[in-house]
């Protein structure tokens, strides 16, 4: 198991208590993240599967018999039930609500769950028609915003191998090799330093204002060109990530100015990060400050977003809940953990950041300066 028996359940009993203070007797946990913070197993969606919470009391998941050995592997939970793939997965979790004597109770269910499909959620209707369903996505995304020691700890592990990695892969970059080689690179090195997989993130040529999620291309690195690397190792599911730019051949006057003012800048935005911030107080340094320095025209996506816990499958590969953004008006706390990200001109540097009791800490350590080849 990823976590001790009692962190677990400390888990749900927080998720408990906001459903009792809902009036939910029960509820259906299925996206991915959300299942495995409960009960230590997530898998994909190729059939529907969900996780079953009452009020009080241990959750019981229900999947496909053929995960069951994964599952008991991972799980801490003492009950769970199967079904056989000519099954319908939805009636199952129906009839065991039913049976647990749910079926006129209050159903809470995650109504921004990608697991939910509107065709699934009438189905839930018409299978307990005496029940009455209410929306808990909002408790169960605060959830699991403020990490554990534990979790801490796995991030922190997801940090140090994408500072090594970043490391090899500036040193190894050359001309003459392309993007796609890098990945290549990038993800033998993930392995290597034991990441979960070899999924490495956005690598691309940093060019303009909206490069970040660029393609990798089969076309040789030239000289002065800017080679983007976002790396995005994950460690037991938990992810640290990081951002670098490097220039082959020697970089301009105007670049070294422009990596320096958006280091500069966010360093002013990790200094004025504490708990009670507000997120758009904290967004408006690097992105009003990128403005004014006349370093991009527009500057119209996030500069920050939360981290955590990522499936193996799942349709979000960031989590923007709580985002750096002008209109953000909720406020750090501490054991928070975020992926802060500043851009211009081709280049970009970014760091995983956690929000403590007085301020907050680079996870990431790598040197934050305009690399060159």
């Amino acid at each position: 198991m990823a976590f001790e028996k009692a962190e677990f359940r400390a888990r749900v009993g927080r998720i408990q208590q906001r459903m009792r203070a809902r009036g939910a007797d029960a509820l259906i946990v299925d996206v991915g993240e959300f299942m495995a913070y409960f009960c230590g197993y997530e898998v994909s969606l190729n059939m529907y599967r969900a996780l079953v919470v009452p009020a009080s009391g241990e959750p019981v998941m229900i999947l496909r018999e053929l995960d069951e050995a994964p599952y008991l592997e991972l799980s801490w939970l003492s009950e769970h039930v199967t079904f056989r793939d000519w099954d319908d997965p939805v009636a199952i979790v129906a009839d065991f609500l039913r049976r647990k004597g749910f079926a006129e109770s209050t159903i809470a269910v995650d109504l921004q769950s990608y697991a939910l499909t509107v065709a699934r959620h009438d189905a839930f209707k018409a299978l307990l028609p005496k029940a009455r369903f209410i929306d808990m996505s909002d408790e169960l995304m605060r959830s699991t915003l403020v990490k554990s020691a534990a979790e801490i700890a796995y991030q922190r592990k997801a940090a140090g191998i994408v500072d090594t990695v970043m490391r090899e892969t500036i040193e190894w970059a050359r001309e003459g090799i392309s993007e796609r080689d890098v990945q290549a690179f990038v993800s033998a090195g993930f392995f290597n330093h034991g990441a979960d997989h070899g999924l490495v993130g956005p690598i691309t040529a940093g060019t303009g204002e909206n490069f970040l999620h660029g393609l990798a291309h089969n076309r040789a690195l030239k000289r002065g060109d800017i080679l983007h690397l976002e790396l995005v190792p994950k460690y037991r599911g938990y992810t640290s990530r990081l951002m670098r730019s490097t220039v082959l051949g020697a970089p301009t006057g105007e670049q070294k100015a422009t990596a320096a003012k958006l280091a500069d800048l966010q360093d002013r935005q990790f200094a004025a990060i504490r708990p009670g911030a507000t997120g758009c107080d904290i967004d408006a340094i690097c992105r009003q400050g990128v403005i004014d320095a006349g370093l991009r025209t527009v500057y119209n996506n996030v500069t920050g977003y939360t981290l955590g816990f990522y499936p193996a499958s799942t349709v979000r590969s960031s989590n923007f809940y709580r985002a750096f953004l002008p209109n953000a008006d909720w406020q750090f706390e501490a054991g928070m953990v975020f992926h802060a990200y500043v851009s211009a001109q081709g280049l970009a540097f970014s760091e995983t950041i956690l929000v403590t009791e007085t301020g907050c800490e680079r996870l990431t350590q790598m040197e934050r300066k305009l690399f060159s080849k």
